[in-house]
C-alpha cells in the first residue's frame, strides 16, 4: 500500500492511499479519516461512498465530515466509485463506465474483469483496512450519496450483520424501475431482472429490510427527483415496517451544499448505533 498524502485534521489524520486490488485487478485509490482517538486503539468505521462521476476525493473535501466524525471518535473510509485506468473499459456517457460503477460485481463483457465494486467493498477493502489501521470492524455504519446512497442501502441490506446503522443522501431508491439504473444494470449484470434485485434498494427492503436503524434524506427540489424515486423507497419502509426515518428537505437539491448540510445529523445518527452496546 503506498501512501499518497497525510494530512492532520481535526486533531486526527486524513489520508489517501493507493493499492493493488485483487478484485478490480487494478490500483485503487481510497481516503480515510481516522481520529485522534485511533492513537490508543481501534475505532468504529463510518463509510462514505459518493455518485457518479465522483472519485474517493469529492466528499472527502466538499463534506465537511471530518471535524464531526472527530467529535464522536468515528474513522470515515471514502473509497473510489470505480475501477480506474488504461485497459479498463469506460463509456462516453458520464453514468456507466469509470466513476460509474454502481457497486455491483459485473458479469457482461466488456465489464466483468475489472467491474468489482461489491467485492472490493464487502470484503477486500474491509480486510486491508483492518490489517493496517486502528479500525473496529466490529462497528461499522454506511452513508452514501445519488448512487453512492443506493450502494450504501444495497450493501448495508446484501450484508446481514455487517453494519449497525445506514443512511443515504438522495439515495437512487428503485433502479430497477428508472433510468439511473436500468441501463446500467443491463450493461453489468445482462437482461435477467432477477438478477437485479440484490442492487434495487427498494425491491431489497420488501423482501429482507434492514435490522437497524435507516435515515434518508432527499432535497424537495432535487433536479433529479424523478430518478431517486424516493416515494418508492419510502413506500416499502412503511408495508415493512422498517425502523426508520425518510425526510424531505424542503428547497435543498442534489449537490454537495445538500449533504454538508445534513451531514452532522447523519454522522451523529450513526455515532449512537455505532457505540450502542
Amino acid at each position: 500500500m503506498e501512501i499518497l498524502s497525510e494530512n492532520r485534521a481535526f486533531g486526527g489524520t486524513q489520508g489517501v492511499y493507493r493499492h493493488a486490488s485483487t478484485a478490480t485487478q487494478c490500483d485503487m485509490t481510497f481516503g480515510l479519516f481516522l481520529p485522534e482517538e485511533a492513537k490508543d486503539g481501534p475505532v468504529p468505521v463510518l463509510w462514505y461512498l459518493s455518485g457518479l462521476t465522483c472519485t474517493h476525493e469529492n466528499a472527502m473535501t466538499k463534506a465537511g465530515a471530518q471535524a464531526w466524525a472527530a467529535e464522536q471518535g468515528i474513522a470515515l473510509v471514502f473509497p473510489d466509485t470505480s475501477p480506474r485506468g488504461e485497459g479498463i473499459a469506460d463509456d462516453e456517457a458520464y453514468d456507466l463506465g469509470q466513476g460509474a460503477g454502481f457497486y455491483v460485481n459485473a458479469t457482461q463483457a466488456p465489464w466483468a474483469p475489472h467491474f468489482n465494486m461489491w467485492d472490493y467493498l464487502a470484503s477486500e477493502l474491509p480486510e486491508l483496512l483492518g490489517e493496517s489501521f486502528a479500525v473496529d470492524l466490529n462497528r461499522q455504519a454506511i452513508t452514501g450519496h445519488s448512487m453512492g446512497g443506493h450502494g450504501a442501502l444495497t450493501l448495508a441490506m446484501g450484508l446481514p450483520g455487517r453494519f449497525r446503522s445506514v443512511s443515504a443522501f438522495a439515495p437512487i431508491c428503485n433502479p430497477s424501475a428508472s433510468d439511473w439504473g436500468r441501463k446500467q444494470l443491463t450493461a453489468y449484470l445482462g437482461e435477467d431482472e432477477a438478477k437485479w434485485a440484490r442492487h434495487d434498494a427498494t425491491q431489497m427492503m420488501r423482501e429482507t429490510g434492514f435490522d437497524g436503524p435507516v435515515l434518508i434524506d432527499a432535497g424537495t427540489t432535487d433536479q433529479f427527483i424523478d430518478l431517486l424515486q424516493p416515494e418508492a423507497l419510502a413506500q416499502a419502509m412503511t408495508a415493512r415496517r422498517q425502523e426508520g426515518t425518510l425526510r424531505l428537505q424542503r428547497g435543498y437539491d442534489h449537490s454537495y451544499f445538500f449533504v454538508s448540510t445534513f451531514i452532522e445529523e447523519h454522522i451523529t445518527f450513526h455515532a449512537e448505533a455505532l457505540y450502542r452496546d
